[in-house]
């Protein structure tokens, strides 16, 4: 996982690249990708712009190919129950020294409680020891009742970020990988269409211009991917688009709404998992939007049939989970 402050910017397991992802996330086809260096590629990923500077959590040993991959993007630091001697030298030299690294204990407890201070008053609750796992997903509550084995996957990976993401929370996955984290939000619906405004950028990476796009030499990786960004999103000032120009070797033409619109058609396939119960179907009504196909979330709410009948509607399979997935 590739996590900023208090929430994961991404998370993701090992399924191998397309070929297209190899172009999209700029790695070489003859690129050593070993499992865990492959789930902590995609989970940058996800949101490289949020990942910018974050601190990476690897729940296997870090191996050299890790390390490596690692090494050449900006992260502050890392945790993982292990690490070769060639991935631990090639740490050890990050960020001039600087850069943290961490081996948890293995078989450690925390306790059954979990505590947080604030202003000298201390609040207690039973910490979440909840496992997610495919037997959670087994209660499909819509007409659609066929949950392939890749969504099952991935509505596993979004309900396990979500467990450590800042609630109000949803989240997306498709392939492995999150595509899209709404944290933090007092509305629900406010978080599906701040996760869902990072699912089509996410998509939109994958656009001809975006990845035709003629890059000066000597453009470092992070502006690549910022630059990159700011061309889907569109919005720019005249002083930034005069700067955000000069980084290319000719002119580039502006991507259209109405070519977003076309190539975002495409989308389809794409897990959401919500920390807690829809209260309403306007999430799922947002989320049609945006290729959505099997939802997760924990049931329980009045508005069950009538966020049910919404999945029905567009054709999604969701299963009620029982397991509400609150971190505050």
């Amino acid at each position: 996982a590739s996590f900023k402050h208090v929430s994961p910017a991404g998370a993701a397991v090992a399924v191998p690249l397309t070929d297209i992802e190899y172009q999209a996330f700029e790695v070489k086809k003859d690129e050593e990708l070993t499992p865990s260096s492959l789930a902590y590629l995609r989970a940058r990923n996800a949101d490289p712009m949020c990942s910018f500077g974050d601190f990476c959590a690897i729940s296997d040993t870090v191996d050299e190919a890790t390390a490596r991959y690692l090494k050449k993007e900006v992260s502050d630091g890392i945790i993982a129950p292990g690490y070769t001697p060639e991935a631990l030298e090639l740490l050890k030299s990050k960020k001039g020294g600087k850069f943290i690294v961490l081996e948890a204990v293995d078989g450690y407890s925390p306790g059954d409680v979990e505590y947080r201070e604030v202003y000298g008053m201390t609040f207690s609750q039973k910490r979440n020891e909840e496992v997610i796992s495919k037997s959670h997903m087994e209660n499909v509550v819509t007409a659609k009742k066929d949950l392939p084995e890749g969504a099952v996957r991935d509505l596993i990976l979004a309900s396990v970020c979500l467990k450590y993401t800042q609630s109000n929370s949803v989240g997306f996955a498709k392939d492995g990988m999150m595509v899209g984290v709404g944290a933090g939000q007092q509305s629900r619906v406010d978080c599906v269409k701040l996760a869902g405004r990072k699912v089509q950028t996410w998509a939109l990476r994958f656009h001809p211009k975006v990845l035709a796009l003629p890059f000066k030499e000597g453009i470092k990786r992070q502006a690549r991917v910022n630059a990159r960004v700011r061309y889907i999103e569109g919005d720019f000032t005249q002083e930034e688009k005069v700067r955000w120009a000069a980084q290319f070797s000719e002119d580039v033409a502006p991507l259209t709404t109405e070519e977003k619109d076309e190539f975002l058609k495409g989308s389809t396939g794409i897990a959401i998992s919500s920390d807690a119960f829809f209260p309403f179907r306007d999430s799922i009504d947002h989320a049609s939007k945006l290729g959505v196909s099997f939802v997760a979330q924990p049931g329980g709410s009045v508005q069950d049939p009538q966020v049910t009948e919404a999945c029905d509607e567009y054709g999604m399979a969701m299963c009620f989970t029982g397991v509400r997935l609150f971190h505050h």
